[in-house]
């Protein structure tokens, strides 16, 4: 993250001078967003409806709030309840998402494609749950390819698209972290996207459920909490395998690690990995890096990188290019309290229920 970045960031947190400074333009976006969720509310800009509930996960607070860990949460709890979910998704700075008609990303493809390509998150998202995937910035677009491909997908998840309303949706799981609202003002004055509370969709067969990526609130807004736990250490190898790992990395035998972290809050990573016993040499990167150039010394021996990074990371490149470096993945166990489950479950039925009337 550069300084200017992280000026701005911290600037987010208080009303101080810099926020003061860009609260006009945070004015004029509020006066923006206000008209358009106005305008689409009224009707008077079209919105398109697919034939299968869609599930919006998204933040209004910008920077990595959860949504991803959400997302493969609420795919895997779809399938332990026997639905086959597909996933529609930006893929940010994937190669080529909307030029070629979208990129598809399931068992048939997935082979030929690689994270560049794809995006981070959407690989990931894949190589966690086996969802089939549709990139494409036009979602509604998307989700009729992607059901033209896989007419057996009973739900749709739209991975961070709370904002992309030409898409109607009949859930939306609102996610934050423990930075809350910040200072409670819109960019760049402040961190949200829109308005804390903000006019509903006409089409939301329920609320939007707020789920807080923390072990308490940290808005005014009623919500469910969750807990999050770093698992025992894979390498790299073994990660893209999906095999169990026979090497393990304890802190008490191997203390000194670098790690490295292309996500939106990189300290955050850092200090996961400090709780568990080890000594950081932080290799911050800006979110979602490009890593076809290694960004770590050659002498290293240990990297600790996260699960968004692994997808970007081919072992045998690394083999070859850092002989004497073992690249350890940390995957995160993201689980929300059970109360979410059950309230999620219930708009689920409910908005099936409305759309077998229809």
């Amino acid at each position: 993250m550069s300084g200017l970045a992280q000026r701005l960031t911290q600037a987010w947190l208080t009303r101080g001078p810099i926020a003061w400074a860009l609260s006009p333009i945070a004015l004029l976006l509020w006066l923006l967003v206000s008209v358009r969720r106005w305008a689409y509310a009224k009707g008077w800009m079209q919105s398109h409806r697919l034939p299968r509930p869609v599930i919006v996960v998204g933040n209004r607070i910008a920077g990595g709030a959860g949504k991803t860990p959400t997302t493969i949460a609420l795919l895997q709890h779809l399938q332990a309840r026997g639905l086959r979910p597909g996933v529609l998704t930006r893929g940010y700075k994937a190669q080529n998402s909307s030029e070629f008609g979208g990129v598809l990303l399931d068992e048939l493809s997935a082979h030929k494609l690689d994270a560049l390509t794809t995006g981070d998150e959407p690989m990931l998202i894949w190589r966690r749950t086996g969802a089939p995937t549709l990139i494409d910035r036009d979602r509604t677009k998307g989700g009729d390819k992607l059901l033209q491909a896989h007419p057996e997908i009973d739900v749709l998840v739209c991975d961070d698209g709370l904002q992309h309303l030409q898409l109607q949706r009949d859930i939306e799981i609102v996610v934050f972290d423990a930075r809350g609202q910040g200072n409670g003002w819109l960019l760049p004055a402040g961190p949200l996207r829109e308005p804390i509370s903000v006019m509903p969709t006409c089409n939301l067969s329920a609320p939007p459920i707020v789920l807080y990526n923390a072990a308490q609130p940290s808005t005014a807004l009623p919500g469910f909490v969750s807990s999050t736990h770093t698992k025992p250490l894979q390498t790299l190898q073994s990660w893209w395998s999906s095999a169990a790992s026979s090497e393990s990395l304890d802190p008490q035998d191997t203390p000194e690690v670098h790690a490295l972290a292309g996500i939106a809050q990189p300290q955050r990573f850092f200090d996961a990995l400090t709780q568990m016993g080890y000594r950081v040499q932080g290799i911050p990167l800006d979110d979602h890096a490009d890593l076809r150039d290694l960004p770590w010394p050659l002498a290293c021996r240990h990297l600790v990188v996260t699960e968004k990074d692994a997808v970007k990371l081919d072992p045998r490149h690394v083999a070859q290019a850092r002989p004497h470096t073992t690249v350890w993945v940390a995957a995160l166990d993201f689980t929300p309290e059970t109360r979410f489950w059950h309230e999620l479950d219930a708009a689920l039925d409910r908005a099936q229920r409305v759309r077998r009337q229809h």
